[in-house]
């Protein structure tokens, strides 16, 4: 069965509470990550850490976007998602309030996780929340999320060291500021916890396709994981790539600080783009060409600041990624459990990037292999988004392969063999066919269908909800005549 998926427009007020609330808590969801890379060398230097434990912490934000990202849809069903991004912001400014009272190494992985944990619950709720409060604003709405991580994200790699300094080199002061904007992006959402109550689905709404056996899930995976894939290895790889091309530590650091701030007004324009159609298709192939020739630039040495702002340019793909999110579903169920899909699988698949780059680059001793699988990442982000990007749903895939499954059960059944019975419907009416196995799984088809309630789930918030959930009415023909199913005949 169907369910009643029903969105309610909260009101002026709520509306825009709910709006800062996204938007601050978007702010914070990377500070934890890129407040770190600036003065990496001295926390490392500070904490007496290994080479090991630097490269663990490097790698623990995936590793945390992954594994706490994939348990958030059902910390959503338990708390609602409203509160659980209450709790994840709470989780970001009590680990980075920690890190920066710590000196010693395991207590700051240790804050470090569970400030990353925060990062990841929010990654996957806020797209639910939107697609929720405002499943008639999402274009807008995943405009504000992206430009506001966008945002989030450059601004503490930007300030950190800035702040340091400013300290008198401790740097425990210049992580430890970065709590207090977890402190601000708590408000909204208090504030709503005391006049707005929770809203909740029906079980039958939080139901949700099994996404390991989604054709649609697995290519939203393989989605963000090569999107975040080229990420992370351009920001991290970029710099060198240029020096190595003659330019200067100057010249390549301002080439890296315009590839990140073109992320801003990048993660403007694609979101509205994205929704203003159904088939998200075109931009998905726009990106894959902008990466391909970027790509192409920057191996051969050629035009290195056209094709640095190439890339960047084809980075819209990650606002796509979030915007296709809230287009590939019909509830915020369903879009809490494929951003959690999506979101934990793509960053496994990600995290892998920038160290196989650079064993590649180690291995060759120059860029050709390691470039080798930056093309085949494109290749393969084309091949998912052509598929996610698509005009589907993953709610009408599970019901075609319902319909499929349903289909292959009656086929099954027709192939029977006759036990030499002739039956009857429930009404008592003969079924031709003379074939008792057949006829009977065709019986029970048709009953099953004459007794479930039809729900047009398109008709969203609309006040014929109910009225779309009575059941139809079946007519079976007789031999007196016709007479509605389940009535009794007249006299």
């Amino acid at each position: 069965m169907s369910a009643v998926v029903t969105h309610r427009k909260p009101s002026g007020v709520t509306a825009w509470f709910i709006a800062a609330g996204i938007a601050l808590a978007a702010l914070n969801l990377r500070t934890a990550v890129t407040s770190v890379g600036t003065v990496l060398d001295t926390i490392s230097a500070g904490l007496g850490m290994s080479g090991a434990t630097t490269g663990f912490l490097t790698t623990l934000p995936v590793l945390s976007f992954a594994a706490f990202g994939a348990v958030t849809p059902a910390l959503s069903r338990r708390l609602g998602e409203r509160s659980l991004l209450l709790a994840a912001i709470a989780l970001l400014g009590v680990g980075q309030a920690a890190r920066a009272l710590v000196d010693a190494a395991v207590p700051f992985l240790l804050a470090s996780t569970v400030a990353l944990a925060g990062g990841a619950i929010g990654n996957v709720v806020i797209p639910a929340l939107i697609k929720r409060h405002f499943p008639r604003r999402g274009g807008a709405m995943t405009t504000v999320y992206s430009t506001a991580l966008a945002v989030g994200t450059m601004v503490p790699a930007a300030a950190t060291v800035p702040v340091q300094e400013a300290a008198g080199g401790n740097w425990h002061v210049a992580l430890g500021v970065w709590a207090a904007l977890a402190v601000v992006a708590a408000i909204p959402w208090l504030a709503l916890s005391r006049s707005e109550p929770e809203r909740r689905d029906t079980p039958a709404a939080r139901a949700t396709p099994s996404l390991l056996r989604s054709r649609l899930g697995w290519a939203m995976a393989g989605y963000f994981g090569t999107q975040s894939l080229i990420a992370y290895v351009m920001f991290g790889w970029l710099p060198l790539i240029l020096r190595d091309n003659g330019y200067s530590a100057g010249q390549a650091g301002l080439v890296l600080a315009v590839f990140t701030g073109l992320g801003i007004p990048i993660s403007i324009a694609v979101p509205p783009l994205a929704t203003r159609r159904r088939d998200q298709r075109p931009l998905v192939i726009v990106f894959v060409l902008l990466y391909a020739a970027g790509f192409a630039g920057l191996l051969t040495g050629h035009a290195l600041w056209p094709a640095s702002i190439a890339v960047a340019v084809g980075m819209g793909s990650f606002p796509l990624a979030l915007s296709m999110l809230a287009l590939r579903t019909r509830s915020a169920a369903t879009t809490s459990a494929l951003s959690a899909f999506g979101q934990s699988t793509g960053y496994l698949i990600a995290g892998a990037g920038p160290i196989t780059f650079g064993l590649l680059h180690q291995v060759s001793g120059g860029w050709a292999l390691p470039f080798g699988l930056l093309f085949a990442a494109v290749a393969a982000q084309a091949l998912a988004g052509w598929y996610a990007g698509a005009d589907r749903t993953l709610e009408d895939e599970g019901r075609h392969g319902e319909r499929a499954a349903e289909h292959a059960g009656q086929t099954g059944n027709t192939d029977g063999h006759t036990d030499g019975h002739t039956d009857t419907d429930a009404g008592g009416v003969p079924v031709a066919g003379g074939r008792g196995h057949a006829s009977r799984g065709v019986r029970d088809l048709v009953t099953r269908r004459s007794r479930t309630p039809v729900v047009d789930a398109s008709r969203e918030g609309s006040g014929d909800a109910h009225a779309a959930a009575r059941p139809r009415t079946t007519r079976r023909a007789g031999r007196h005549g016709s007479r509605p199913r389940g009535t009794a005949p007249r006299n």
